[in-house]
C-alpha cells in the first residue's frame, strides 16, 4: 500500500506530541510504537505503509473489521443526512436500533437506554439498579474491569485500574470463579460459598452483582458452564438483580451473540458498548419492561443514540448477521485454541494456561516472578508487533497475551500468527 508520506509526521513525533499534551496516565504497548494511519477490515498499517494483520481489534472494538464498507458507507450517508439531534427530538434510526436490538437480546429485555461509552452503560445499570430495588449495595467478583466513571471504577476489582481514593464504599467484593491452583470446579464452588455469606449477612441491603460473563482485562477468564446458574438462583432468592457486562464479550465474539448465553442465563440488566458502533462511540444498557419503569426520572443522553452511531449501529447488526460471524468466531476461535494448545504443550514453561471462548482468547505466560512474566508478556508483544502481529495484553500481572481480533479474520490469518508465535517462543525457549 502506497501512502502519501508527507501527510505524517511519524511516530517519533506523535509519540513527542503525545508526552507533551497527554495526561501521563495515557501509555501505549510497544517501546517502538507505529503510528498506525489506515486500515482495512482485519489490518492497519502504518506510516511507512507496513501491514499488520489486527488480533486485538482495539480491544474488542471492530469485530466487523475496521473500515469495513458495508458500514461505514450507511455511516457516511447518515452524516450527511443528519448528523446530530438528541434524545428530545424524534428521530428514526435509535428507535429503529432499539427494536432491532429486542431480536437480539434474551430473554424479555427490551427497553434500551443508549450512551456513549462502557462506563457509562455500567453507570446506568447501577442506577437503574438502586431505583428499582431501593437498596444501595452492590456484589462484584475480584479482578473485574467495569469502567472509569467512580461508580464503575467501584465496582471493579482491579487495582491497577482504581484510580481514585474515595471510591464507593456499598461494593463488596467476592472471590472470582478462577484460581491457578484450583480447578474451575473447585474455583467456582468457592466463590459461591462467598456469594452465600455476603448475601446471608448483607443480602436485604444489596442492589445487584456485576459481572463479566469472560473477564477480560482479569486475563480471559471464564467460569464453568454451571457457575452463573447457580449465582442468578442465589440472587433471586434475595431479590438482587443481576448485571451481565458484555462490553468486551458482546456481538458475537465469544461464538454467542451475548457471552451469558453460553451459560444459559438470562440476566436482569445487560449494558454493551464496543463492538455494537464498531469504532463509533456508541453504548447501551437494556432490561425489562419491569425494572425499565423504575427509571422513570428525567434523564438524558445528549449524544446517545445520536442518528449517525444509531445507523452505524444498525449496519453493524446487519453485517453480524448476514455473515453469521456468531458462528465464524466459535469456528476460527476452534482452531486458533487448538493451536495455542499445541504451542503449551511445544512450550509448558512458558505458557501455563490457554483459555476462553470464540475469538477471546488468552495465553498465560510464566516467569520465576510475576515482574519477569510480564516482561517476557512485553517481548513477545513488540517481536510480534515486528513480524506484523498486533495482539493485547491483559490479567492481574499483565502476563496474559489476549487475542480479541475481528471476527472477520480468516484461517489463513490464524496459522500464521501462529507460526509467528512459535518463532518468537523458540527463540526465547
Amino acid at each position: 500500500m502506497e501512502f502519501e508520506q508527507s501527510n505524517f509526521i511519524g511516530r517519533e513525533a506523535v509519540a513527542a506530541k503525545r508526552k507533551q499534551y497527554f495526561y501521563p496516565c495515557t501509555a501505549h504497548f510497544y517501546r517502538d510504537a507505529p503510528q498506525l494511519v489506515r486500515g482495512s477490515m482485519q489490518y492497519v498499517y502504518d506510516e511507512n505503509g507496513k501491514e499488520y494483520t489486527d488480533f486485538f481489534a482495539g480491544v474488542s472494538v471492530v469485530a466487523c473489521g475496521h473500515c469495513n464498507p458495508a458500514i461505514t458507507s450507511r455511516t457516511i450517508a447518515q452524516l450527511q443526512q443528519l448528523q446530530h439531534t438528541s434524545p428530545i427530538y424524534l428521530t428514526q434510526p435509535n428507535v429503529d436500533l432499539a427494536e432491532r436490538l429486542e431480536e437480539v437480546l434474551p430473554g424479555a429485555l427490551r427497553r434500551t437506554f443508549f450512551v456513549n461509552s462502557g462506563s457509562e452503560a455500567n453507570e446506568g445499570a447501577l442506577l437503574l439498579a438502586r431505583m428499582h430495588t431501593g437498596r444501595k449495595g452492590f456484589i462484584a467478583l475480584e479482578a473485574g474491569l467495569h469502567g472509569r466513571t467512580n461508580l464503575t471504577m467501584s465496582v471493579t476489582g482491579l487495582q491497577m485500574w482504581r484510580t481514585d481514593a474515595y471510591l464507593d464504599e456499598d461494593v463488596t467484593f467476592i472471590k472470582r470463579p478462577y484460581h491457578p491452583e484450583l480447578t474451575l470446579e473447585e474455583a467456582a464452588a468457592q466463590s459461591i460459598q462467598n456469594l452465600k455469606e455476603v448475601l446471608a449477612a448483607q443480602g436485604d441491603t444489596i442492589a445487584a452483582m456485576i459481572v463479566e460473563p469472560i473477564q477480560g482485562n482479569g486475563g480471559i477468564v471464564m467460569p464453568v458452564l454451571s457457575y452463573f446458574r447457580e449465582v442468578k438462583a442465589l440472587l433471586e432468592q434475595y431479590g438482587v438483580l443481576l448485571i451481565d457486562d458484555e462490553i468486551q464479550t458482546g456481538y458475537g465474539r465469544s461464538g454467542a451473540m451475548f457471552a451469558m448465553e453460553h451459560f444459559g442465563v438470562v440476566p436482569d440488566i445487560i449494558s454493551m458498548a464496543k463492538a455494537l458502533g464498531n469504532g463509533v462511540p456508541i453504548a447501551a444498557f437494556s432490561t425489562t419492561d419491569e425494572i425499565a419503569a423504575s427509571l422513570n426520572k428525567p434523564s438524558a443522553s445528549t449524544f446517545g443514540g445520536n442518528p449517525v452511531s444509531a445507523a452505524t449501529a444498525l449496519a453493524v447488526l446487519d453485517y453480524i448477521r448476514d455473515e453469521r460471524l456468531a458462528e465464524r468466531a466459535a469456528e476460527l476461535g476452534g482452531q486458533l485454541k487448538q493451536g495455542l494448545l499445541a504451542l503449551q504443550k511445544r512450550y509448558p514453561a512458558l505458557i501455563t494456561d490457554v483459555r476462553g471462548s470464540g475469538l477471546m482468547l488468552g495465553a498465560e505466560l510464566a516467569g520465576s516472578e510475576t515482574e519477569d512474566a510480564a516482561a517476557v508478556t512485553d517481548y513477545v508483544l513488540e517481536e510480534l508487533k515486528d513480524r506484523g502481529y498486533l495482539i493485547g495484553k491483559n490479567g492481574i500481572g499483565r502476563n496474559v497475551l489476549a487475542f480479541q481480533p475481528p471476527l472477520v479474520v480468516n484461517s489463513g490469518n490464524i496459522d500464521a500468527l501462529l507460526a509467528a508465535l512459535h518463532e518468537v517462543l523458540q527463540a526465547i525457549h
